[in-house]
């Protein structure tokens, strides 16, 4: 017979079993109350949840994927989580997975994520962290809130506060903002150049007050399109030749029948008005509202920006003062706030308009000077100069026009002109001048004729046309030409050599000098700066610096001209020092095709003249 105590064992033990058995049925239970519960909120939720492993797999996505972006459970499952986020906005999700992964709750950010259809929805997303038996992170459990409308409302709602709401311009918080920066921006760097512009309508108040506000509000949207086509990308505005970014200019409506620019590309006070000029043209051409047509004019102040505005807010006002000057002068036209500014801004656009015209009616000449042997004053070339034959002023040297025709675009077309000309009249000399031996001609190139695409290929035209030697041609272009963009002139002057063509650096000594340009191009000869040869026997540093080109040239086997010689004791000077080749007033004066040719009946010495001529 069992004791006792065995049978109160046993008993306990039952106890137990049932114990557990009922505890663990409990657990289960709670286990799939808790997988039902999961799932009932999942599956209902408006949010979207995800579950992913720490290397971004997916192992859950709630059904409010399909429903808001679109992409069932089986498409979800066979990419990246990261693979529909844009990829701008992946680091940060990435930073703020690692984040949650570290702290077991991750901040609270937006990102954008592609939609099935291709477009873009905002979420607005937060991660809590899943730990293992070990205390790791396993998983992360992912909320995302679809916020797109939102985000669009509040950007809106930005939009609309720094924006017009007739004309969509930008308003007046907009424009002092961006004045301020640039005026900020201009305080540590003066040397960029920047101008306001303000646009304000003639007569507006009239035309309103006689017709109805409505017709009014189409003046100004028209006026507002108008203003925005003066400024589009492909227009101009600094130079004609050139386009100027719309993000270089900031149009704006200030409010009423005003509108306001900013200019940030602005090289000078004519630029700015060149804009405006464009301004008061668009806005004079006619338009039909509401079946009328209608005509107006408005008047246009212009501030350059400087130092001596101490406020952003003050080139503002600058500018609204010369608005009211232009409008107090009859309206129609425009006016900087400084007087002598706008002086010499009108001057340069009249200079540029008769730059144009003198291309069309054929003003322009080409002069010669002599470039003669020192030892015997024999020609054994010449410099190709252009002039300006002016109806009214006279002859021109290029140093009261060159920055204008470069500005205008026009240097390039003048000096293939000039390579025209010079190659036609080296063929006539030769013809007329049967001994006037291997006598060459010098051409001055400028950067933007060294930079056009049909440099090379148009002066092996103009070579082909004339009949000349290639080796009788030589171009002259100047340290700043050839630093302007290395690489591009190595290229182009190589080219050339490659013609048979002649490489001058001119104006050398007057700039930083680069011995490895030097090698760096096909250069056969140097031609010492005139301020060198004026200085030369006043300024002993100007002696040593001609003392030292000419035995670099030595070295290189480079020939060298002295230009701008005018007295003998130069001369003497230069042949003392081993100088073989000059040119200048002691010798001659630029002087026109057929006098150049009376020069050299027989080929012989150079014989002095005092023919008018510029320099």
């Amino acid at each position: 017979m069992m004791p006792q105590w065995n049978w109160i064992a046993l008993g306990v033990l039952a106890i137990l079993v049932l114990f557990l058995q009922f505890r663990i049925n409990r657990i289960r239970q709670n286990s799939r109350k808790r997988e039902e519960l999961f799932q009932i909120v999942t599956e209902n939720a408006a949010d979207m949840i995800a579950l992913v492993d720490v290397k971004g797999h997916r192992l859950y996505n709630s059904p409010a994927y399909k429903r808001i972006l679109g992409y069932s459970a089986a498409e979800l499952g066979e990419t990246s989580s990261f693979e529909q986020i844009h990829p701008d906005d992946r680091f940060k999700v990435l930073e703020a997975a690692r984040e949650a992964r570290s702290s077991g709750v991750g901040r609270k950010l937006d990102y954008r994520i592609r939609h099935k259809d291709g477009t873009w929805r905002v979420l607005e997303s937060i991660a809590r962290a899943i730990r293992n038996e070990k205390g790791e992170v396993s998983k992360l459990v992912i909320v995302n809130r679809d916020v797109t409308e939102r985000k669009h409302a509040e950007e809106q709602l930005e939009h609309n506060s720094f924006h017009d709401a007739l004309t969509g311009l930008p308003n007046r918080r907009l424009f002092l903002d961006r004045l301020q920066h640039i005026f900020a921006r201009a305080q540590r760097s003066p040397e960029r150049q920047y101008a306001v512009l303000f646009v304000d309508l003639d007569g507006f108040k009239v035309f309103n007050d006689t017709m109805s506000p409505s017709i009014g509000d189409q003046v100004i949207i028209e006026m507002g399109q108008r203003l925005a086509g003066c400024l589009r990308e492909q227009d101009t505005v600094s130079r004609p030749q050139e386009s100027v970014p719309l993000k270089t200019a900031v149009l704006s409506r200030m409010g009423g029948d005003e509108f306001t620019i900013l200019l940030e590309a602005v090289n000078d006070p004519s630029d700015a008005m060149r804009a405006a000029n464009r301004i008061l043209s668009a806005v004079a051409e006619p338009f039909l509202v509401g079946g009328r047509e209608v005509r107006t004019s408005a008047s246009v102040g212009i501030a350059l920006g400087t130092t001596v505005h101490e406020r952003a807010e003050d080139l503002l006002q600058d500018a609204d003062s010369a608005m009211r000057r232009a409008k107090a002068m009859g309206g129609g036209r425009c006016e900087l706030f400084d007087e002598a500014m706008h002086a010499r801004a009108t001057n340069r656009l009249k200079l540029e308009a008769e730059l144009r015209e003198a291309m069309v009616k054929r003003q322009f000449r080409v002069y010669y000077q002599p470039i003669v042997l020192l030892e015997t004053k024999r020609i054994v070339g010449f410099e190709a100069l252009l002039r300006w034959q002016h109806p009214e002023q006279g002859l021109i040297s290029p140093l009261k026009f060159i920055e204008a025709a470069e500005d205008t675009g026009l240097l390039v077309s003048t000096g293939q002109w000039v390579i025209h000309e010079a190659c036609k009249q080296l063929r006539a000399w030769k013809i007329e001048i049967p001994a006037m031996g291997a006598v060459s001609i010098n051409i001055n190139i400028s950067a933007k004729q060294l930079a056009a695409a049909r440099f090379v290929s148009g002066l092996e035209a103009t070579l082909r046309q004339s009949g000349i030697d290639p080796a009788q041609l030589c171009v002259e272009i100047t340290e700043n030409v050839a630093a302007a963009d290395p690489k591009l002139a190595a290229t182009v002057l190589s080219q050339l050599k490659q013609l048979r063509v002649g490489v001058l650096l001119d104006d050398f000594g007057s700039g930083n000098s680069s011995l490895s340009g030097l090698r760096q191009y096909p250069i056969e000869a140097l031609k010492i700066d005139r301020a060198l040869v004026a200085a030369l026997l006043l300024d002993r540093s100007a002696l040593e610096t001609v003392e030292l080109i000419l035995l670099l040239a030595r070295k290189l086997k480079l020939k060298v001209i002295a230009e701008g010689i005018e007295s003998t004791k130069q001369l003497d000077h230069l042949l003392a020092l081993g100088c073989e080749l000059g040119q200048g007033y002691l010798f001659s004066q630029p002087v026109e095709a057929r006098a150049a040719g009376l020069l050299m009946p027989k080929g012989g010495p150079v014989q002095q003249t005092k023919v008018a001529g510029a320099q």
